[in-house]
C-alpha cells in the first residue's frame, strides 16, 4: 500500500520511480500474487465517515491529495455498511495496471537485501520485511527489531453458507441503499451454542511460536481464541456482538452471540469472516468454525494464519520528513513506521513520495499542518510518542492536539469529533493548496 501509494504521488511530481517488488519470486507468508497492493489481512479499509471518524477523515484528505489507494478503492467499493471494503483482487490489479501504465514508473521483480547508499530511496516493506533486508536494518539501526503479530481472517464460499439459518443486514440497518443495509451474512448462535464455542476455541490445536519469540500481538488485530482467554464474554461485547440485528427466522428471539460474515469480492461468492483472526492450526480451525450455525457445511476458500510483522522505533531513527537519520537519502513508510492498518501505510506512503519529490525537485514543502489526520499520526510516530514504549498504532483523534474551548467527556463527544475534522479539512486544503501555488510559481 505505502510503496505503491509513494510511487504514484511522486511519479505524478515529474520524478522518475522505479518500484523493487520481490513478489512473485521471493514469496511471503500472506501473499498469494506478484500484484501490487495486495491486501491479505482484511478487505477493509474501516469506516468512511469523514466528519466522525479518524480513519474517515484520513480517507478524504488522501482523497483530495489524489490519491491512489482510495481511488482504486473506491473504484472496486464492496457493499458494507457505513465501511469502505473492496474487491481485494480487482483492487491490487487496478493498482498494479495503474501503477505499468504511469509515463513516469518502471517495475522490477528483485529482491533488495540491503541499505544504498546513493539515491533517493524509500522503503515500504509493510509488516513482512525479508530476513535479508530484516537483517541489514537492523545492523544499520544498532537496535533490536521491534515486531508484533497479526493474525488473518478465513474466507469462506457464499454457496456454502446455509442462508435457512444466516440472513443479511448490516448492524443497525446501516447504509444508505438496500445493498448496503444488506451487506453482511449474520450467523446467530443462542447461549448454549456460544459456551461449546468457547469451549472448542479454547481447546484447539494452536500455532504455537518458536522458541525466542516474544512480541506480542497488535490489540486491533488480536486471534479470537486469545479474546477468549481474556474472558469468556470478550466475544460477545467484541466481534460476536448480537447488538443492532434482528434475525427474520425468528424474530421473538435475541441471538446470544453473532457471527458477521463481510463480502470479499465483487461478484459475492466469497466472505470474510470479520474479526475472526486465528492462529489455530488449519484441521481445528474446518472443526471449530464449522460449530457455527450457518457454517455446518461451509466450504473455505482460505484458513486463517498467523505471521510476524516488523515496525522501527521511528521515534528515535527517523526525522521529521521520514528520512532515517542515520542515512538521510532512505526514508520508510507505511506499517514498518510503526502505523497500523492499510489506509494508514498508505497515508505515510503518500508523505513519503511528496517529501522525497520535493527534496529532488529543490523545491520547498510547506510544513505539514499537525492539526491533520496525516500530520497527527506521522507526528505520532516521528516523535511524539514515548520511544521506550512506541508500539503499533491506528490513527484515532487521542493522536490529534485538543481543541480550544471544547472539553471532554463523552456527552460532547459527537460536537467534539466534528470540530476535529473540520479543522483538519481545512488546514489539509490549504496545505494542498500552498503546494499548487508554489508550483505554479517554480514553473
Amino acid at each position: 500500500m505505502a510503496g505503491s501509494e509513494a510511487a504514484w504521488q511522486a511519479a505524478h511530481r515529474g520524478i522518475a520511480v522505479v518500484i523493487h517488488e520481490m513478489r512473485p519470486g521471493v514469496k511471503t507468508f500472506a501473499h498469494q500474487t506478484g500484484n501490487l497492493g495486495e491486501m491479505v489481512c482484511s478487505n477493509s479499509f474501516r469506516s468512511d465517515d469523514h466528519e466522525q471518524n479518524a480513519v474517515g477523515l484520513l480517507h478524504w484528505e488522501m482523497r483530495q491529495a489524489g490519491s491512489l489507494i482510495m481511488q482504486q478503492g473506491y473504484s472496486h467499493r464492496l457493499p458494507a455498511g457505513g465501511a469502505l471494503a473492496v474487491d481485494r483482487e480487482a483492487f491490487a490489479q487496478g493498482v498494479t495496471n495503474a501503477l505499468r501504465s504511469h509515463p513516469n514508473i518502471q517495475i522490477s521483480h528483485e529482491e533488495i537485501d540491503s541499505l544504498p547508499d546513493k539515491g533517493q530511496w524509500i522503503f515500504a516493506t509493510g509488516p513482512l520485511t525479508s530476513k535479508a533486508l530484516g537483517r541489514a536494518i537492523q545492523a544499520e539501526t544498532g537496535t533490536d527489531r521491534l515486531a508484533f503479530f497479526d493474525a488473518i481472517a478465513p474466507i469462506v464460499y457464499a454457496d456454502s453458507i446455509d442462508m435457512g439459518q444466516a440472513w443479511r443486514q448490516s448492524r443497525y440497518d446501516k447504509g444508505e441503499t438496500e445493498e448496503e443495509r444488506k451487506a453482511y451474512i449474520n450467523c446467530p448462535m443462542n447461549h448454549a451454542q456460544y459456551e461449546a464455542f468457547i469451549d472448542a476455541l479454547l481447546a484447539a490445536d494452536k500455532t504455537e511460536f518458536h522458541e525466542g519469540e516474544t512480541a506480542g500481538y497488535f490489540d486491533g488485530c488480536l486471534p479470537i481464541e486469545v479474546m477468549a482467554e481474556r474472558g469468556r464474554e470478550t466475544l460477545r461485547h467484541g466481534p460476536m456482538k448480537p447488538v443492532g440485528l434482528t434475525n427474520p427466522h425468528d424474530p421473538d428471539t435475541r441471538a446470544h452471540a453473532v457471527v458477521q460474515l463481510r463480502r470479499d469480492n465483487a461478484l459475492g461468492t466469497l466472505y470474510n469472516i470479520v474479526g475472526f483472526q486465528t492462529k489455530m492450526k488449519y484441521g481445528a480451525q474446518a472443526s471449530v468454525f464449522k460449530m457455527i450455525p450457518g457454517l455446518e457445511n461451509a466450504s473455505f476458500a482460505r484458513l486463517g494464519g498467523i505471521h510476524r510483522n516488523t515496525f522501527l522505533n521511528s521515534p528515535t531513527l527517523l526525522d521529521s520528513q521520514m528520512r532515517l537519520r542515520s542515512r538521510p537519502n532512505i526514508r520508510f513508510a507505511g506499517q514498518v513506521t510503526g502505523v497500523e492498518g492499510y489506509v494508514e501505510s498508505a497515508a505515510m506512503g503518500l508523505l513519503a513520495g511528496r517529501m522525497a519529490a520535493a527534496e529532488m525537485t529543490g523545491a520547498t514543502l510547506p510544513d505539514l499542518p499537525q492539526d491533520s489526520a496525516h500530520g497527527a499520526l506521522v507526528h505520532h510516530i516521528t516523535g511524539g510518542a514515548e520511544a521506550k514504549s512506541f508500539q503499533p498504532m491506528n490513527v484515532n483523534f487521542g493522536l490529534f492536539r485538543p481543541l480550544e474551548g471544547m472539553k471532554g467527556g463523552r456527552r460532547g463527544r459527537k460536537d467534539r469529533y466534528k470540530a476535529y475534522t473540520d479543522r483538519a479539512k481545512q488546514v489539509w486544503q490549504d496545505w494542498l493548496a500552498q503546494q499548487a501555488l508554489d508550483g505554479r510559481a517554480a514553473e
